[in-house]
Parts: structure tokens; sequence; C-alpha cells
């Protein structure tokens, strides 16, 4: 691999930092303790300017090129997840519940490799901000960024994240032009219906059997009514009634997620969930109440800047190893948030063969923190030439 020499050398270090990360998972909007090691660390290499007002925790730095010019954004996420670690190593999370299952830890290290490569080598013509973002998983901390201003204080003209992929070849590049992950919504089907004995069913009305007929007949949205060229996947996670064996509840709670690319298959999943979870209440003299909520927007490159990234990584590791017609994952990601106030891309690593992520058997490659690192300089070359 094409991995310039000095930032070979900063391997040892970006282990340092990942597995200290590592060891002190923190969650959504709760990232204190990481922000103030990243702080430290940014310190270290000599920058001065960063700015914390952005979210209730993370962090932004900001790196001056020896010449003007336009200014290019690098974000890594920095939480953890809310899951238990199994693994065996000397750096296991010391927080009972939560660990990095994600490698977000490795985004963070190698993102602050990065900047201690550009605030050394500031032969650039422009600036970067590199963006420490916090609550990517579930919270939305790329929306809050964007809320608070990001983009209104600093005139960042393009913006790239990148993301590790576990039994994706080690060492290898993936993406695409166009939507890459897919938009994230929720939704909460409330049944209430009339509770009865369990010896005397006719005297209630079933929110049990309305909540089976329901969760079978969302299955259809799928198959039956989104064109089967397009992309679409109605999930039900929850189902959560009663409490003892003698009782039919008054009440039924029906939860789940739906993931897809287009809006307007986005608009008609959440009328068909609707319309469903109505008409089949109504047959059983049930009411349905539908909470229904748009997360996350798809994750969708920009043309020109995926072509800059699958650039910048063939430098890299080679264009052999570049795909640039990654297929799209139905998973999703905050960095979309980004995506629709400045162009940019999004890009995955391979990381080899491991756990898959939010597994508690998950662990970041250390193998790939150089060329994630490199990547990120290589963008900054291409965006901010002398």
């Amino acid at each position: 691999m094409m991995i310039h020499r000095e930032i070979a050398v900063l391997k040892d270090q970006m282990i340092a930092w990942r597995h200290h990360i590592h060891r002190y998972p923190e969650t959504a909007f709760e990232e204190r303790q990481t922000t103030q090691f990243i702080i430290k660390i940014l310190q270290s290499f000599g920058i001065d300017e960063w700015y914390t007002e952005f979210a209730p925790t993370g962090v932004v730095a900001i790196i001056h090129g020896n010449k003007p010019g336009k200014w290019v954004g690098l974000r890594a996420d920095i939480d953890a997840l809310d899951v238990t670690e199994q693994n065996r190593v000397d750096y296991c999370s010391s927080i009972n519940g939560k660990m990095h299952a994600c490698g977000h830890d490795g985004h963070t290290a190698m993102l602050l490799g990065a900047v201690k490569y550009l605030a050394q080598h500031r032969d650039f013509a422009g600036t970067v901000v590199a963006i420490f973002q916090p609550a990517e998983e579930n919270e939305g901390g790329g929306r809050v960024m964007v809320e608070n201003g990001l983009f209104d204080r600093f005139p960042i003209e393009a913006v790239y994240g990148m993301h590790n992929q576990p039994n994706k070849t080690l060492g290898e590049f993936f993406i695409c032009k166009g939507p890459l992950m897919a938009a994230y919504d929720v939704f909460e089907i409330k049944l209430i219906g009339k509770g009865a004995h369990a010896a005397a069913p006719h005297l209630g009305h079933d929110t049990i059997v309305t909540a089976t007929q329901v969760v079978n007949a969302l299955q259809t949205i799928t198959s039956r009514n989104i064109n089967p060229l397009d992309s679409l996947v109605v999930s039900v996670t929850q189902i959560h009634s009663g409490d003892t064996w003698n009782v039919l509840p008054q009440e039924a709670v029906i939860r789940g997620t739906v993931r897809s690319f287009a809006k307007d298959v986005q608009d008609l999943a959440e009328k068909r969930i609707t319309e469903i979870a109505q008409g089949i209440a109504k047959t059983f003299a049930v009411t349905a109440e539908i909470d229904y909520q748009r997360r996350y927007p798809a994750t969708v490159n920009h043309p020109d800047k995926t072509e800059l990234a699958a650039q910048a990584a063939s430098a890299i590791v080679g264009h052999e190893h570049v795909h640039i017609d990654a297929q799209p994952s139905m998973g999703s990601e905050d960095f979309s948030f980004m995506l629709q106030v400045k162009p940019g891309a999004y890009i995955w690593l391979g990381a080899g063969e491991g756990a898959n992520l939010h597994h508690p058997l998950y662990n970041f490659n250390d193998e790939i923190l150089t060329t994630g690192a490199a990547y990120f300089v290589e963008i900054v070359k291409r965006e901010l030439k002398a």
C-alpha cells in the first residue's frame, strides 16, 4: 500500500489512542471524557483553534494551510453503544453495558492521525475542519451539529466521512454514486381494545389477535405495494402486551423500523403502515394510534465528490482495490444530514474477517488505521491543492 511513511509511523500512536477510547466508551451525548481526550491530543499537535459549541459533546478542530483557499470537512463519529463487550483483550471496555461495538474508536484515531500529519505539513491551500461528531448511534449528532450552525460558522465546501466494514476485504475501499445507505424510520402502533378474562374472550376486544394480524399484513407492503425495482425493508422488532396467563390485555404495542432510499417509497410505507394498522384495528373493534418518526435521511453521495474520493482511495491502495460500484446498504448513517447541506462522499473501508458491527465480540481492526488516516490526508491534498 502506498501510504506515506510519516503516516505509517503514526500507527503505534493511533493504536494507543484507539485502545484508550475503547477502554472508556461513552454513548450518545455523554462523550465528555472522550471529547476531553480528543482536545488533549489536538493540543499536543499544536492545534489551538477548536470548538465544542455545536453539540453537547464532540469537538471541531481547525487546521489552516500555508496558503488561503477553500474549506473542506473531515468527519469521524466518536460514540459507543449500549452493548456488553465479550472480547478478552487488555483494553476491554471498563464501563459495564457499554462498548465500542461499531468502530467509532478507530474512526476517531484515524482522524486524529490525519490531523497530526496535516498540522505538521501545512503545504495545502485552504482550511481543514476536523469534525469529531457525537451521537451517531440513533440520536442524530450529525443533525444536531448542522442545526447548531456548523456549516453556517465555517464556509465548508465539501465534507467526507468513512466507516470500517468487517467481512469486506481488508484494506479495500467501497463506494458508489448516489444512495449508499438507507433512510432510517421508526414506528410504534399502539392498539387499545377492551380487556377481558381469558375464559370469556367474547366480553373483550382482543389486542393480541389484532396485533398478530397487523404484523402479518405489514409484510405485504414491500411485496404488494412497492415497485419490485425499488428497495424497502419493513421490520417489526418489538411486540409488547399482557403480563399474565388468564387475562386478555387491553393494550398491545408494536414497534419496528423502515428502511428506504427514495422519498416516494418512504412516503408510501408510512401511509400503508397507518392504513393497515387502522383498518385491521377497526375490523376487531380496536383503536390504533400510530407514531411514525423519520430519524435519518438516506446517505446520498454526490457524483463528483464520489469520483474524488475514489481517486484518493486509489492513491493509497491502488485502483484495483477500490470498488466504485459498491452495493448500497439498508443500514443508516447520520452523516446523511451533512450530505444534505454540503456536497461530499461517504466511503467504506474493508476491515477483514471478524465479528460484525454491533456484535459483543466486534473489535476494530488496528491494521486499517494508517490506511484510513492516509485516505483523509489524500482527500485534503486533492481538494486543497497548493
